[in-house]
């Protein structure tokens, strides 16, 4: 029998990588081929899709917890600051972003939505990078919402101030 420590609770929320802020509705005990496995049963609350993970499997997927309130602040910082990595070869940035997204970590998140927008700045983004921004955008406002309980609006606004502000110089330097 697999036996793990399993860090979930049930009514706990989550981060799932890529597809956001889900609740842990069930942990259930479930045999298969003679083992017994632990069954986190997952609410993803953007969609109200029910995910089945292996508890097991949780961490390699990349299922954690929220980040602390402590943690919003260091993100802002990271933010403000005007460092920005953006390779200027379409398919390699792409590439990096898409596995950036799929790490699920916060600032991995941030490190493409600050990548993208800077990028927006000064180049037309492709369709598919525009979707890859709202997405990073929609999935770091609803952490930041949740962890420091304030509205998603208020959270959205202060991240598109931070990023003007981080990036006014670029912006500035295109309008002339």
């Amino acid at each position: 029998m697999l036996v793990s420590m399993n860090p979930f609770k049930i009514g706990e929320r989550v981060i799932y990588p890529n597809q956001g802020l889900g609740v842990i509705e069930d942990i259930q005990q479930e045999a298969f081929n003679g083992e017994s496995f632990k069954i986190l049963h997952l609410r993803i609350l953007a969609n109200n899709t029910l995910v089945l993970v292996p508890s097991s499997s949780a961490e390699e997927i990349g299922i954690r917890k929220l980040i602390s309130e402590r943690a919003v602040k260091e993100i802002f910082d990271y933010m403000k600051t005007g460092e920005v990595e953006v390779s200027m070869n379409w398919k390699g940035r792409y590439k990096e972003h898409v596995n950036l997204m799929k790490s699920g970590t916060i600032l991995d998140m941030v490190a493409v939505l600050k990548s993208l927008y800077y990028l927006s700045l000064i180049k037309p983004l492709s369709f598919r990078e525009k979707k890859m921004m709202e997405k990073a955008k929609e999935l770091v406002v609803s952490e930041i919402s949740e962890a420091s309980s304030l509205p998603s609006t208020q959270i959205e606004r202060k991240i598109i101030h931070t990023l003007s502000a981080c990036f006014k110089d670029v912006k500035s330097a295109l309008d002339i």
